[in-house]
């Protein structure tokens, strides 16, 4: 049995992920701050702070002690705090970093020894159609850090692992429809994109899926964002 690893996986695109490794018949290892054990012999959770490195060791631990093995790693675990650049506090810095940044960098350090010994392995990172294209109305100088960060990393991994198996792609999402976007926003950000709506988890999901059933794709940056990246 193949075995995804899912970071964020409480609720909204992480939920989706952890649903979707299962229906291709993968068994999972769930993390976020607040998940809750799971009826599913399949899918073990682990609670934790993925900011903290301590978590990331539990996290592949846990896969291998169950599993023995780590196939695929989505590090969907994220937070996006929208503020003009000068009103960032230490604290928004500290805690944005810490969770997109560090987050991915320990599990993901983690998960590549056990892809490299047996023979191939796939990881995706969700960043933000921010990314390629900001916006005036959505300033967001830390969200282009640091999921900037990933989306660079995912192209230089990908080719410092192109002749050994492991494949590394990114899919940046326009704004979902997400517990993380309260109802009464939703217009203003459908208006965000030149479609005129909101994506829905479903649209990640199967960008991903997709994703890990293409073998020859690597080093990718999926946007799945309504056309946010292609203009105005």
């Amino acid at each position: 049995m193949k075995v995804a690893v899912i970071t964020g996986a409480s609720q909204g695109l992480g939920a989706g992920f952890v649903a979707a490794y299962r229906k291709l018949g993968y068994g999972v290892v769930a993390t976020s701050r607040t998940i809750a054990p799971v009826n599913d012999a399949d899918v073990v959770t682990v609670q934790g702070d993925i900011a903290d490195p301590a978590t990331a060791e539990r996290v592949i631990a846990a896969a291998v002690e169950r599993f023995g093995r780590v196939d695929t790693l989505i590090n969907n675990a994220g937070i996006f705090v929208a503020k003009p650049f000068t009103e960032y506090t230490a604290d928004d810095y500290a805690t944005v970093t810490g969770i997109n940044l560090t987050g991915f960098f320990r599990i993901t350090q983690l998960a590549i020894p056990h892809m490299l010994a047996q023979g191939g392995g796939h990881i995706v990172n969700i960043t933000t159609s921010l990314v390629d294209n900001a916006d005036s109305r959505v300033p967001a100088a830390l969200a282009s850090l640091t999921k900037g960060g990933l989306q660079s990393v995912t192209k230089g991994l990908a080719i410092e692992y192109a002749t050994r198996g492991v494949r590394v792609n990114a899919v940046a999402p326009g704004t979902i429809k997400t517990p993380m976007h309260p109802e009464e926003s939703h217009q203003v950000l459908a208006g965000l994109h030149p479609v005129g709506r909101m994506g829905e988890v479903s649209d990640i999901v199967d960008a991903v899926v997709y994703l890990e059933n293409a073998p020859f794709v690597t080093g990718e940056i999926l946007h799945v964002d309504g056309g946010m990246s292609a203009g105005h």
